[in-house]
């Protein structure tokens, strides 16, 4: 029997672990036309997330987020604009094997927005245990990591694109 894949996310933390890695992910902020927000529940973390995935080799940004959008919830997704580019050295993710550290990375996260244009929402069991459109009202009552909390308050501000 295989080992699961654990993620453990850490925000401001002093007592972090040193980041071995540095690499790009692309996140997707996705609202209805009612303006609820796409999220899905990680399955190596039991946290609420929006659609995020590193960046292949061959893949623009816009590419990875239309991709990992598919990949985790079923949906297809057109990109429709930027939320912003995050980067803060504050957060770190060791990505575990079992009890093994395979990395211990320091994300540099572009967000984009996106708006469904097809598919079904059919989560991908090894990346999302469920998915489900969210009342902006309603999500202090999911377990979201301050990174990404940060993330879907930025897109909501509606506001030119963040970066730091």
């Amino acid at each position: 029997m295989s080992q699961p894949h654990t993620r453990i996310d850490y925000w401001q933390d002093p007592d972090a672990p040193n980041p071995t890695s540095r690499k790009p992910s692309v996140s997707v902020f996705v609202r209805d036309d009612e303006g609820k927000i796409l999220l899905l529940r990680r399955a190596d973390n039991d946290l609420w997330t929006i659609p995020t995935g590193g960046v292949k080799k061959g893949e623009t940004v816009a590419e990875c987020g239309v991709r990992e959008c598919r990949e985790e919830t079923g949906l297809v997704v057109e990109i429709t604009g930027l939320v912003g580019v995050f980067s803060d050295p504050g957060h770190v993710i060791v990505y575990m094997h079992g009890k093994k550290v395979d990395e211990v990375r320091q994300p540099v996260n572009v967000c984009l927005r996106a708006r469904v244009v097809g598919g079904e929402v059919e989560p991908d069991p090894e990346e999302a245990q469920e998915v489900r459109w969210v009342d902006v009202e309603n999500l202090d009552d999911y377990r979201i990591h301050p990174a990404i909390r940060r993330r879907i308050d930025t897109g909501l501000n509606n506001e030119a694109p963040y970066v730091e």
